[in-house]
């Protein structure tokens, strides 16, 4: 099976879930402040290679190397594939909405995720949306134009389109590789070390077609290896451990929610954004509709698979 199973501990299980939601919740103003320092794009090229590192030594201190080994060519393909997707396509999108519009507008964008899985089960599972489905998706999708409108919810306009556009479809795309992802028996870990080991080799083409090795500094290498450690490998480690150690997966899953408020607190902190009104109440309705959704009868695809 993908996930190792472990004697269920609830204790161990809300340990490493809140690990995982603290380091999430840095995230955004991780992108920020590092994109001061290099460009989007050499940013995912240092996460990707620190976190394919970091993979590594956690399938070699597991013993589980010779998995590696045992992949099929067919399986190599299939992770380049979803290496593209995620975490290449997906966080090329997200850091370049980062660099364009406030981290409190690219964070609670980002984590419609959930609403874009329903959406893209309708076509890729054949599955049926109900009703009332889709009024919780209309609740969430208004919040996403409070958050959009940037404390000008009268004004009609979104502002930087294009910035909300890329957060939007970062969700999108992470929502398409959940979907393909899941059907996948391999080892979580294989699955992860082999996308990012494919995802260091997409970004590095990127990389020396576009600006390079120009303006490489500390402050940015080291930020980029914070994202790649704190926001990307390690991290997703310890949310596997939090579900493996759950007696309630429904439960653990559940504090993934608090992930988007502690980032809003961590922006203002540390990035020092005003966080406008509308940001808090549009981020209400988006965790508003997604929860109506997770915990209406056939309400669609639940998933246990986390996001920051």
């Amino acid at each position: 099976m993908g996930i190792d199973q472990h004697p269920k501990d609830p204790l161990k299980a809300y340990i490493f879930a809140g690990l995982a939601v603290l380091f999430w919740s840095t995230a955004a103003s991780a992108f920020k402040l590092t994109l001061d320092h290099i460009n989007f794009i050499q940013i995912l090229f240092v996460a990707t290679l620190a976190s394919c590192l970091a993979l590594f030594l956690v399938l070699f201190f597991q013993k589980k190397l010779y998995l590696l080994i045992k992949t099929s060519r067919e399986e190599y393909l299939r992770s380049a594939m979803l290496g593209l997707l995620n975490p290449f396509i997906y966080y090329l999108m997200l850091l370049k909405a980062y660099s364009l519009i406030p981290a409190q507008v690219a964070q609670p964008l980002n984590f419609t995720w959930p609403i874009m899985l329903v959406i893209l089960s309708v076509p890729l599972l054949k599955q049926r949306i109900p009703p009332l489905s889709l009024g919780a998706m209309f609740i969430s999708f208004a919040g996403v134009y409070l958050i959009s409108s940037r404390g000008n919810p009268f004004d009609l306009k979104i502002a930087d389109p294009l910035g909300v556009s890329l957060a939007l479809g970062s969700s999108v795309i992470w929502a398409i590789f959940w979907i393909y992802n899941v059907r996948d028996p391999r080892n979580e870990v294989v699955k992860l070390f082999l996308s990012f080991l494919f995802a260091v080799f997409f970004a590095f083409l990127a990389m020396i077609l576009s600006s390079g090795f120009e303006s490489f500094n500390w402050y940015g290498i080291t930020g980029g290896i914070y994202i790649g450690l704190f926001e990307m490998g390690f991290t997703f480690i310890f949310w596997l451990k939090a579900l493996q150690y759950a007696v309630s997966t429904d439960k653990v899953s559940n504090m993934i929610y608090l992930t988007p408020f502690f980032a809003l607190l961590l922006i203002n902190l540390v990035v020092g954004e005003y966080i406008h009104f509308t940001t808090v109440v549009g981020l209400i309705m988006i965790i508003g509709g997604i929860l109506l959704q997770k915990f209406m009868p056939a309400a669609g695809t639940r998933g246990n698979i986390g996001k920051s």
